[in-house]
């Protein structure tokens, strides 16, 4: 559900006017944009190693500024190579504690203790004039006047991140004040950088120099270009290709505050409103390294339930329990996969959280209804929003109340508006908060047995602003108005200087006060802790609350969907982007966002298919769920205002999602696999293609399609009128997944025209692979226990290849995915080719599960063959099968799109099947074919 300022009914020209009226008001404003330059930074009076072998340096401002308020004096700083791949550059106030990402809520190494000064110190030194401190993988030196760093790679002395400054520089040296923290970083021009959200890149993936970027958590919709969304991630990956050999690195600066970033191509500036300057570097080289550890640091992402890989609908509007019954049999009758059905806060008693409207939604007739769909396989699913309703009957808030887990403003409970009217906002870092939000989840889950919990409005939004009270003799919010509007008595607050910052980030995109819509930036959490500095990280332990919340219920594996993350959130949850529109615009911003979120440690993303608002084209629909079935997350999801748009509602659409959730179930054991490598390697699921082709430089910018996993690649229309798709395809052979016999073999950089009529959405596979896939299904449940085919694709026409694949399977409602248990399997495919033999086998690790289970495997495809084999042998576990006679094998003449393969030398390629197998899965088997 969106809130006012991301509904179709208060458009951002509205807020955009009256802040800018506001502005106008406000005396002394300094803004992102000036190029004053503030102070000389500062200098390094000692440094020394610290007993953990790190370096601990003591620095002092060189020439005071009252820009943005007096720096502060004397800055310690610790240097330290936590892992091989792995540096932090922690930069904080030598004599006063700061704010720093509390270290229970991301677990971390704690730097050493402040020290206002410094013992004799004992410098490393190369040189008179720089100071290093190698590590295995980065390399890190300092100058000592002005005081500026650099991280190097220590294989070939490529500088990563130079943060000295002289005067020609258009940024600062290092400034350190109160309220405003500033650093900046050369660049090569030809580094692609990526990453810095959540904001809706209209470029693409990469980053746009002189493009904005700024991060604090915000209740815009997605529609917003280039501003500050629901996430905040000051993370960047750097990929350079430097004569044709690509490595790429991550840049962590682990900092809540709301902050500006400046990216002009040949350099980076941050621009903080507090806290502290703690990097980390990761050394990469490849993209797949830089997130296995960033993901090894932040948290892995959390393995996801099976199910969840399936289909799912939702609606804001679903008014009664009827309607959504009504759903569910017509996703059926279409005979379209549908795994989860969600409810908006439509179920709710006047909007409270872990409520059901007794009329609407008798809790009856709702357990028969869940009863019915957890027989067949399906899930249930429900919105929860962090506003409690004050209101002197309702339990939830009585026992808040009476536990005392609401932020404070001026010592009582910070009031604000939602969708109930009047909340408070409970406090995720108080330990009381926790068990309180835990206790709400239990007794709701007795009320109601939901299968998952999604967490909105949580950057938190509301409705209103400033210091409010709830209005004496008028009903709020009125029942004929819209919910957005605020009907609480509010005054703005600026009397602090939490409220009011010196410097302004560009919030909402507009410079926007750092407490609009939002908690008062003064208003405390538990322990004094400031709003200001905490803000961006709500939903985050509201999330990090919820999943331990679920974990103790059940024993299950939790499933919950976050609008707001932050560095780490995806340990514990899943997300989508937020309010989009149905546009053609909205569509391809969708594939930019998701792959960012890969890289930010969320694999688990997708967006609104269809959008979220207003109507979308039929065509549209058509395209975007072509799209939206191969996101991570796939859902179905529409505005209140909106007209129907489930995926049954255009027979033209109903056969888009057959044909597309159709391919999609199939790959639903691939995608699994890709969930447990997600979960213990922060691989992505999504990827862009330089993630697999790293020194493919055409690939670097490319954000129209994208892989699942290594090898799979979509290619989807995203242009109204179009019946083509003119797909980059990098070097190799790729066969269309959905007709195997048709094949593309790209030398170099290769551009291919593909029919894509309006039911159709191209997805190939790459050679080399071993791709399990099942037959597919209505419900993941069912699909799951189909007979499994391996398709093996080989370079085209090539006398020599190998190829790979993976399958993990377990007990999926497990709180733990991992091997080791008892209750899961793990099989590692592999094939040769050479000019006698043909070969494919499997080692299977861990196999009882498997076998329980009782899958077999009943098809094995290979592709790009040049012939067929005269003798087929097959063993099982090491013993011969002699009994072959159940075999079919077909062999089938592939169709090339270049129509000059032959005379380039490419021999005429096969497709060649072999069906009738019983091999069980969990047994190791090899099949050998002696080729002609």
């Amino acid at each position: 559900m969106s809130s006012s300022s991301s509904s179709p009914l208060a458009p951002r020209l509205y807020i955009s006017c009256l802040l800018f009226s506001i502005l106008l008001c406000i005396s002394g404003v300094r803004t992102s944009s000036t190029n004053t330059k503030i102070g000389k930074g500062y200098r390094l009076i000692a440094v020394e190693e610290s007993p953990d072998g790190g370096l601990v340096g003591h620095l002092e401002v060189k020439k005071k500024s009252n820009i943005y308020g007096p720096d502060i004096p004397q800055l310690q700083l610790f240097v330290k190579h936590e892992t091989q791949d792995r540096l932090r550059v922690h930069i904080t106030d030598a004599e006063n504690q700061r704010w720093e990402v509390p270290y229970d809520l991301l677990p971390r190494e704690q730097p050493p203790p402040l020290m206002k000064t410094i013992g004799k110190s004992r410098k490393i030194s190369v040189t008179p004039s720089l100071n290093e401190y190698p590590g295995t993988e980065l390399v890190f030196s300092f100058t000592a006047d002005p005081f500026g760093f650099a991280v190097k790679r220590k294989s070939n002395g490529q500088t990563l991140f130079n943060s000295s400054a002289d005067e020609s520089d258009p940024y600062n040296s290092l400034v350190f004040k109160d309220q405003y923290l500033e650093i900046s970083t050369k660049l090569p021009k030809d580094a692609s950088l990526y990453g810095l959200g959540e904001n809706t890149q209209p470029h693409g993936i990469k980053l746009y120099p002189n493009d904005p970027y700024t991060l604090y958590t915000t209740d815009i919709s997605a529609i917003n270009l280039n501003a500050d969304l629901y996430g905040s991630h000051p993370v960047y990956m750097d990929l350079r290709n430097v004569n044709g050999a690509a490595s790429a690195h991550s840049v962590l600066l682990l900092n809540s505050n709301g902050m500006d970033v400046f990216y002009k191509g040949s350099s980076l500036t941050y621009k903080i409103i507090g806290g502290v300057l703690d990097f980390y570097f990761f050394a990469g080289p490849t993209p797949l390294d830089v997130v296995d550890q960033y993901t090894s640091f932040v948290g892995r992402p959390a393995p996801m339930p099976y199910w969840s890989l399936g289909f799912h609908q939702c609606r804001w509007g679903y008014h009664n329990l009827s309607v959504v019954e009504d759903v569910v049999d017509n996703y059926q009758k279409a005979q379209i996969p549908l795994d989860v059905i969600w409810n908006d806060d439509d179920h709710m008693d006047n909007h409270k959280d872990f409520t059901l409207n007794p009329v609407n939604y008798p809790r009856p007739k709702l357990l028969a209804f869940l009863d019915n769909i957890h027989a067949r396989g399906m899930k249930y699913i429900v919105i929860i929003d962090p506003g409690i309703g004050v209101n002197s009957t309702y339990g939830v808030y009585q026992r808040g109340i009476a536990n005392d887990v609401f932020i404070k403003y001026e010592g009582e409970p910070y009031l604000a508006q939602v969708w109930p009217g009047p909340v408070n906002f409970p406090d995720f870092l108080n330990p009381k908060t926790v068990s309180w939000w835990g206790d709400e989840i239990h007794r709701f889950h007795e009320l109601v047995p939901v299968d998952g919990l999604w967490i909105d409005m949580n950057e938190a939004s509301n409705f209103c602003t400033g210091k409010c009270t709830i209005p004496k003799g008028v009903q709020c919010p009125n029942v004929t108005g819209p919910g957005w509007i605020c009907c609480l008595d509010c005054k703005n607050i600026t009397k602090t200087r939490w409220d009011d910052p010196p410097y302004k980030i560009n919030a909402s995109g507009i410079q926007a006060p750092i407490g609009y819509k939002t908690i008062a930036t003064s208003a405390v959490h538990y322990n004094g802790v400031l709003e200001y500095n905490a803000h961006s990280i709500y939903g985050f332990s509201q999330s990090v609350a919820t999943h331990k919340a679920l974990q103790g219920l059940e024993g299950k594996r939790p499933f919950i969907l976050s609008r707001s993350t932050f560095v780490g959130s995806g340990k514990y949850a899943a997300h989508w982007t937020g309010d989009n529109k149905g546009t053609w615009d909205d569509i391809k911003y969708s594939v930019s966002t998701m792959l960012n979120f890969g890289i930010f440690g969320v694999p688990m993303v997708g967006s609104d298919i269809c959008g979220f608002y207003p109507a979308p084209t039929e065509e549209l629909c058509n395209r975007w769920i072509e799209l939206g079935a191969f996101y991570p997350f796939s859902r179905d999801h529409a505005n209140y205002y909106s007209p129907r748009q489930e995926l049954y509602q255009w027979e033209s659409v109903a056969k888009s999602a057959r044909n597309a959730l159709g391919m999609r179930y199939k790959l639903l054991p691939y995608l699994y696999t890709l969930n447990y490598e997600a979960h213990t390697s922060g691989a992505p699921i999504a990827r862009p293609l330089f993630f697999s082709f790293p020194n493919f430089v055409e690939s670097y910018g490319l954000s129209t399609q994208f892989l699942l996993g290594k090898s799979v690649m979509v290619s989807p229309v995203l242009d109204q009128g179009k019946t083509e798709v003119n797909a980059l395809f990098p070097p190799g052979t790729w066969y269309n997944l959905f007709d195997l016999t048709e094949t593309i073999v790209s030398k170099d950089r290769h551009y291919q025209t593909l029919d894509a009529p309006l039911n159709v959405v191209n997805v190939h596979v790459y050679q080399n692979t071993i791709l399990p896939m099942q037959q597919g299904g209505l419900i993941s449940k069912e699909a799951r226990m189909t007979p499994f085919t391996l398709v093996v694709t080989f370079p085209a026409g090539g006398n020599m290849g190998e190829s790979r694949g993976n399958l993990f399977l377990d007990d999926d409602e497990l709180p733990e995915m991992k091997l080791g248990n008892g209750y899961s399997t793990y099989i590692d495919f592999y094939a040769t080719l050479s000019d006698k033999m043909f070969k494919v086998w499997s080692d299977v690790k861990e196999s009882d599960f498997a076998l329980k289970k009782g899958w077999i495997i009943e098809k094995v495809t290979m592709v790009g063959m040049t012939g067929i084999g005269e003798k087929f042998e097959m063993e099982m576990d090491g013993k011969s099968v002699q009994d072959l006679s159940s075999l079919e094998i077909s062999v089938k003449e592939q169709k090339h799109l270049e129509n000059n393969l032959e005379s380039a030398g490419y021999q005429k390629t096969t497709m060649v099947e072999v069906k009738g197998l019983k091999l069980p899965l969990g047994k190791n088997f090899a099949m050998s074919w002696k080729m002609q």
